[in-house]
Formats: C-alpha cells, sequence, structure tokens
C-alpha cells in the first residue's frame, strides 16, 4: 500500500518524543514514522503494529467511512477506524494502540447515545462529554495535596508551593487533539483532566490504568462533564520555562482561584 498523493510527507511528522507528554506513545509513534518513511499510508502502518492488547479493530482509509454514516457508528458496525495521513489520526491511532479498552469503552458510549437520541446538530450532554475526553483528556496520579490545589485552581500552591510534590504525580495525556497540539507547544494548551484519581495501586503501569477507567466510565456520569482544567506547560518538569515563578503569573493562563475570582 502506497501513500496518496494528499498524503502528509514524513517530514510533516517531525516530533521531538524526549518530550515527557508524548513518552507513553513513544515507542509505537516512531516505529509508525519509520514506516511512513517507507511510503505506507498511516492506517497501513498503524495496522502493522504489534497487536493491541484488545484485538478486533483495523485502520482503513478514510474513504472507508460512507458519507451518511457517522464515524462512530461505523466504528461499532465495523471495528475499523476511519483514518487520514495527518497528524491528529497519528495520534488517534496511537491512542488506540495505547488505550484500547478505554477506546472500546468511549465509542460503545457514542454508538449507545446515537442509538438512543440520533444524530443531531447538538451532541447532547453526554455524546458532547464523550468526545471532549477523547480530544483532551488527561489522567493523573497524585497525592491529595496535589489534587485539592488543582480542584481550587489555585495554581500558586498547585505549582508553586506543592512543587515538590510533583515527583510523586503521574500526569498522562490519553487525548489526541491534545497529543497534536503539543507537537507545537504553547503555554496555554489546557487539558481536560479526569476528575478521578488514578488509584495509587496501580503505580505507573498504563494497562491496568486503561483496564481501571475503561471499566468505571459511565453515561451518567460524563454527562456531568467530570473534568478540571489544567495548563499542561505548567506541570514541573514538563517544560523548561516554568522553572521561573513568573510564569505562573500570566492571568489569562492560570487563571485565579474561583473565590479570588469572585467579585
Amino acid at each position: 500500500m502506497t501513500a496518496s498523493p494528499d498524503a502528509v510527507a514524513p517530514a510533516g511528522f517531525a516530533l521531538d518524543w524526549q518530550h515527557p507528554w508524548f513518552e507513553p506513545v513513544a515507542s509505537q509513534g516512531q516505529q509508525v514514522l519509520q514506516m511512513l518513511q517507507t511510503g505506507r499510508t498511516l492506517p497501513d502502518a498503524l495496522g502493522a503494529l504489534e497487536k493491541m492488547a484488545l484485538p478486533g479493530v483495523s485502520f482503513v482509509p478514510q474513504s472507508d467511512l460512507p458519507d451518511s454514516t457517522p464515524y462512530e457508528q461505523h466504528i461499532f458496525d465495523t471495528s475499523r477506524v476511519p483514518t487520514r495521513d495527518n497528524l491528529h489520526d497519528f495520534f488517534n491511532g496511537l491512542c488506540w494502540h495505547r488505550f484500547p479498552t478505554t477506546k472500546h469503552r468511549l465509542n460503545r458510549l457514542q454508538a449507545a447515545e446515537i442509538a438512543r437520541s440520533g444524530v443531531c446538530q447538538v451532541r447532547g450532554p453526554v455524546r458532547d462529554a464523550l468526545t471532549l475526553f477523547d480530544e483532551n483528556a488527561a489522567l493523573l496520579q497524585a497525592p491529595d495535596e496535589l489534587w485539592g490545589a488543582l480542584r481550587q485552581r489555585d495554581w500558586p500552591r498547585l505549582f508553586l508551593e506543592l512543587r515538590p510534590l510533583w515527583r510523586q504525580a503521574r500526569l498522562v495525556l490519553v487525548g489526541h487533539a491534545l497529543l497534536e497540539k503539543l507537537v507545537t507547544p504553547y503555554k496555554s494548551i489546557t487539558a481536560h483532566v479526569y476528575a478521578v484519581p488514578v488509584p495509587l495501586e496501580l503505580n505507573g503501569n498504563l494497562v491496568e490504568w486503561d483496564s481501571w477507567l475503561s471499566g468505571r466510565l459511565q453515561a451518567t456520569e460524563l454527562a456531568g462533564k467530570p473534568f478540571t482544567p489544567l495548563p499542561v506547560l505548567g506541570v514541573p518538569g514538563w517544560w523548561a520555562p516554568n522553572e521561573d515563578p513568573a510564569f505562573y503569573e500570566d492571568a489569562s493562563v492560570f487563571r485565579p482561584p474561583r473565590s479570588a475570582a469572585s467579585p
């Protein structure tokens, strides 16, 4: 299978895999890029990776998606993921490999909502939350003190006062659009952190994170938008400019705590 004329050239996928936000997908991402350099398309390269922990999903060209069929419904019906040769779908494919049971769970919930309400111009709260999760979510495993400061959006406490505690924390990005944004980092990039702490006993085993997450995602919970914002480049150790405390004084990014923001 050779690359289509409008495919993104391999040079367009040039990434700095040393960034901490890419760590969970770096190994497989580099394998895909090597295959793209031989002329393979992105769907073909993703399919050639080592089999996912949950088998049955394949990656196909975008042309496989009928015009009248919603993307999520097509995946549910066929177990085929329509994939364009671009960065957005590159990261989507990597997330399918890294978090297969979660991606399946999100797809099943999407299909259930389509079956219940049809395809409307307005997605509705559950489908909207599912899309937000799929595109921009992050998972956090951290001490309670960090979680308290994050929920209050108390950025000075979260990033400066409690800075040493970040050595005990793990932040993992599961949203493929979020990963795509971070190809070209800028200060205001903000993740939607799933507001349920990853259990500490799971340590850094992302296979277990995937199993835990897929086992608890429910439509009723997601309808309430269980997320809290986090400007990810403020995370200690993630970006050199945040070593300067003045980095966090930008109120357009690090907005004041809710109580402080009230008149």
